[in-house]
């Protein structure tokens, strides 16, 4: 690999690793989740998650900062949505892992247990998109 295209992957990896910062606490994935369904205002957020106002303030504020929330005014209320396709997809991409109900199929993954995504890891030779199916966390009944 050249020094330049290092450079730039260097470059790229900052701005991926501050990208995905903002997923990385429970709460901002929840409110993230919320809005990312639809359009909500501050007080139908604040009552679907039980949500602090300080908190939710907070958090809505660094979103805004990051630029991947936007903002509308009616009257009174301000109502929030995800203004950033790249946040739309994760978000697709983690509510299809995580969060998705419904009858399992014979196509789902069971969990992996932790000796074999060890062994897993160490093989190196992964088939595209089975990181995603068996990073898939499911209850067990």
């Amino acid at each position: 690999m050249s020094g330049a295209a290092l450079e730039e992957m260097q470059e790229k990896a900052v701005e991926a690793a501050e990208f995905m910062r903002l997923f990385s606490t429970p709460s901002r994935l929840m409110l993230l989740c919320c809005i990312a369904q639809r359009e909500r205002s501050v007080g139908e957020i604040q009552e679907e998650l039980g949500f602090k106002q300080p908190a939710l303030s907070q958090q809505l504020a660094e979103l805004r900062q990051a630029g991947v929330v936007e903002t509308r005014r009616h009257s009174r209320q301000v109502y929030y949505s995800i203004s950033d396709g790249r946040v739309a997809a994760v978000m697709s991409m983690l509510t299809q892992m995580f969060c998705e109900v419904g009858p399992k199929s014979d196509a789902q993954i069971a969990p992996v247990s932790p000796a074999k995504r060890q062994s897993r890891a160490g093989a190196g030779a992964a088939i595209p998109g089975e990181m995603a199916h068996w990073a898939r966390l499911e209850k067990m009944d």
